[in-house]
């Protein structure tokens, strides 16, 4: 019998890739919110809705060209960002950090019964950017969206960690990460500097929706489950670490694929609710996080 070891390992590579690209845009959204604020959005997964959803109303359905349907979703997730950054800000200096943290589930179920008020609670997709034909490499089939997927993803990164380092804004925002009273101290505008990470979070995420919505469709209650996997995968790698934040999502695409694979995709959800016991109990400042106080700086947050 002719081994297909070599078929195998393609495909989990091109699926890890795939799902991994998808998971980290939301995990790099979740880590960049925190490294600036010290609040997990656990609405990050809705920039991921509102981008696929946008994008599958005006141009799968109402016939809008591809890119005009696309500036608009990213407008939609520009509007969500900064509503969520209001809401944030506006209660951090006097509720707890559980108390933002539901205010943040709230937003997402909120914006869960407004999208579904909009459109409708079935699932949506609309047409692959290069067609649906697969190809093949080996045994391995491989879809054209899914290199989409990794290469729309990767370079999304990849700005984000140039933009980061080598921007006057992108330092700012390391700066407020590191100590916010002294970036306040020395003239930053803390509080646009904040805006700007909740603006690229959303932004990514919507991105990540919109080039994934033509393989595995989006629904308006589908948002809730990728901003798990995204903290997952931002706590694996090191809560506020960007770097950390897409080696988790990696790593989490992994295990999944490996369960998929070689088990029943009834146990796909598994390894990530696993790794967040496990990372609690003993790693609960993962694999990258740095050494430091963590939590909520309520003082900084309403500054400028």
């Amino acid at each position: 019998m002719t081994s297909n070891i070599p078929a195998d390992l393609i495909q989990i590579v091109m699926t890890t890739l795939t799902v991994g690209c998808m998971y980290a845009l939301v995990a790099v959204g979740v880590a960049l919110i925190y490294s600036a604020t010290g609040v997990i959005n656990f609405a990050q997964g809705e920039f991921v809705m509102l981008g696929g959803m946008t994008v599958a109303s005006l141009y799968g359905q109402h016939d809008w060209p591809l890119a005009a349907a696309i500036a608009v979703a990213l407008a939609v997730a520009l509007l969500y960002s900064a509503v969520l950054m209001i809401l944030t800000t506006a209660f951090a200096a006097r509720m707890s950090l559980i108390g933002v943290l539901i205010i943040t589930i709230g937003a997402s179920i909120a914006t869960q019964g407004v999208a579904a008020w909009v459109w409708d609670s079935d699932t949506h997709r609309f047409a692959p950017f290069s067609g649906d034909e697969p190809f093949r490499i080996l045994d391995a089939t491989i879809t054209p969206q899914a290199l989409w997927i990794i290469g729309i993803g990767g370079v999304s990164i990849v700005l984000l960690l140039w933009f980061i380092r080598s921007t006057m804004m992108g330092k700012a925002m390391r700066a407020c990460a590191l100590d916010r009273a002294a970036a306040t101290m020395v003239g930053i505008p803390v509080r646009w500097t904040i805006l700007m990470s909740f603006v690229l979070s959303g932004v990514l995420c919507a991105v990540g929706g919109i080039v994934t919505t033509p393989l595995t469709t989006i629904d308006a209650n589908g948002g809730m489950l990728l901003a798990i996997k995204g903290f997952s995968a931002a706590m694996l790698g090191g809560m506020g670490n960007i770097g950390g934040a897409l080696l988790g999502a990696l790593l989490i695409a992994f295990v999944e694929t490996l369960a998929v694979t070689f088990s029943s995709s009834a146990f796909k959800e598994l390894p990530t609710f696993t790794i967040i016991i496990l990372v609690l109990l003993f790693m609960p400042r993962g694999l990258l996080g740095r050494r430091g106080e963590t939590g909520l700086h309520h003082e900084d947050l309403t500054q400028r």
